[in-house]
């Protein structure tokens, strides 16, 4: 099966020899199957390839993938249901996006809105603090997160250190965390 080895970077896209390549096809992708290092995908167009990459990546809209053979597969984020989450002021919401970021859920910040996946649970919860929450369609780009360029772990892995990670989910609900990490905290 033919493989796609690398990512083009859309402003890559035509200049050097890795860009330079023919686009083939195009591939339309959700944010979650803009995730990946190894699945078998299907362009728009028929064409059918392995997605071979050395290590997981965030494919973006308008970044190409480039086949063993020179060729090109554009790259397209699909529209996906969200939630356009706003607030009556600056302050307001400062609150919600705590309250959003306090759930892990993946978002994606714009001047113009808070966007999240749609789930009628979070959107109660957004109302109920005095936000709105409408329902759109439109691709999901949400922030990568503060380990997006380097490693990035789970809940329950191991590397120890003398002091705890503990946080707070709501009022009376703080726990103590199930993992710990081997790194120097200079100063601590």
């Amino acid at each position: 099966m033919l493989r796609a080895t690398r990512i083009i970077r859309r402003d890559a896209i035509g200049r050097g020899p890795d860009g330079s390549g023919e686009i083939v096809d195009r591939i339309v992708l959700d944010h979650g199957d803009r995730h990946r290092r190894r699945l078998a995908m299907r362009g728009v167009g028929g064409l059918g390839f392995l997605l071979d990459l050395p290590e997981p990546a965030i494919l973006e809209d308008g970044d190409a993938l480039a086949l063993e053979d020179g060729r090109l597969v554009w790259v397209e984020a699909a529209p996906e249901r969200l939630l356009a989450i706003r607030a009556p002021s600056p302050l307001a919401l400062q609150r919600l996006i705590w309250h959003i970021g306090n759930r892990h859920i993946p978002a994606e910040l714009t001047d113009e809105a808070v966007y999240i996946a749609e789930d009628h649970v979070l959107a109660a919860m957004v109302r109920g603090l005095g936000g709105s929450a409408e329902p759109v369609t439109r691709p999901f780009r949400p922030e990568g997160g503060a380990y997006a360029g380097g490693h990035a772990h789970g809940s329950s892995h191991a590397h120890g250190h003398p002091h705890g990670h503990a946080h707070a989910h709501g009022p009376g609900s703080s726990h103590e965390p199930r993992h710990a990490h081997a790194h120097d905290h200079a100063g601590d």
